[in-house]
């Protein structure tokens, strides 16, 4: 299960990688058509566009995975184990009610999203704005599968330490890992 959960995240890696690569390709090309030979291509401005969208949505749910986001830590490093554990467990309640509420937003617009469609491109606008499902649902099972392990107990002192903010500094992690021995 964990090496399956690797490739997909390894995967979206990938997803966010290409899409930047894409952009970059993308917008200067354009450039070049534009100011060298007078030309342009409007679809790889609307392309990129889209691509930024997905970019920015895919790269939110893998910096959530990563403990990455703006946090309070300097409040979550001043408090005991088990003060951790409660603002982790309250801290992931929240976001699964965030992401259950984008998700759920992102399928009622849904239908009328998929009416409506790119000036430039004919895509339906659902290909854009559908990114929301995506990223709602992910934040959610990410925050479900941390409360799981607060829940059972399985919350292992590395991820305290990065729910806290200390994954940063190298010297922090080596005693969280001589501590958990």
């Amino acid at each position: 299960m964990k090496a399956l959960q690797d490739l997909f995240y390894r995967l979206l890696g990938f997803l966010l990688v290409f899409a930047l690569a894409a952009m970059c390709v993308m917008v200067f090309g354009n450039v070049v058509l534009r100011y060298g030979f007078n030309q342009s291509l409007v679809v790889s401005e609307e392309m990129a566009r889209f691509f930024f969208v997905w970019m920015t949505f895919v790269g939110a749910v893998l910096t959530f995975r990563e403990n990455a986001h703006i946090g309070i830590e300097t409040l979550v490093q001043r408090l005991s184990r088990k003060g951790r554990l409660v603002c982790m467990f309250m801290a992931n309640i929240v976001v699964m009610v965030c992401g259950a509420v984008f998700a759920m937003g992102a399928w009622e617009q849904h239908d009328i999203n998929a009416t409506m469609f790119a000036p430039v491109t004919g895509l339906s606008l659902a290909w854009v704005y559908g990114i929301g499902m995506f990223t709602g649902a992910g934040v959610f099972l990410i925050a479900l599968g941390r409360v799981w392990d607060v829940v059972t107990g399985k919350v292992t002192e590395e991820e305290i330490a990065r729910f806290a903010g200390e994954y940063h500094n190298e010297e922090i992690m080596d005693a969280v890992r001589e501590v958990s021995k």
